[in-house]
């Protein structure tokens, strides 16, 4: 049997322009990736899935119904050290966006944080201590 990889995570959005904004503050560079009104993704580095992002207009005609975030982290970003999940927390809070749970030292010996994108999306961010 084939082992099936890992190729993207989808997430939905209200604002494309406005969750492009958040992920940059993560990292995410959409010059030079694909861009349209209703689907963009950022530049793609090698060995890692794609983002995409779509509109949450064109999940619901796609679909039939509105998209709802889960209330639960979608997916989390390795960070090199414990004082770039700071980093990263600070920058997305100081940007206007979310940060839900503040960067701490985990008992599983890594230093972890959870954000949310402008539609409810979590994303953790975690490092090892």
């Amino acid at each position: 049997m084939v082992t099936p990889v890992l190729d993207a995570v989808a997430v939905t959005a209200k604002d494309i322009e406005r969750a492009m904004a958040f992920y940059t503050v993560l990292g995410f560079d959409f010059e030079g990736g694909f861009l349209s009104d209703d689907h963009v993704e950022p530049v793609r580095r090698p060995g890692e899935p794609r983002l995409m992002i779509d509109s949450a207009a064109l999940m619901e005609k796609l679909t039939g119904e509105a998209p709802r975030a889960p209330n639960h982290s979608a997916f989390a970003l390795l960070c090199d050290t414990p004082a770039e999940v700071d980093g990263m927390a600070k920058a997305v809070e100081e940007a206007g966006f979310s940060v839900l749970v503040q960067p701490w030292d985990a008992f599983w010996g890594q230093r972890y944080a959870t954000v949310s994108d402008p539609d409810g999306y979590r994303v953790d961010l975690f490092a090892p201590l």
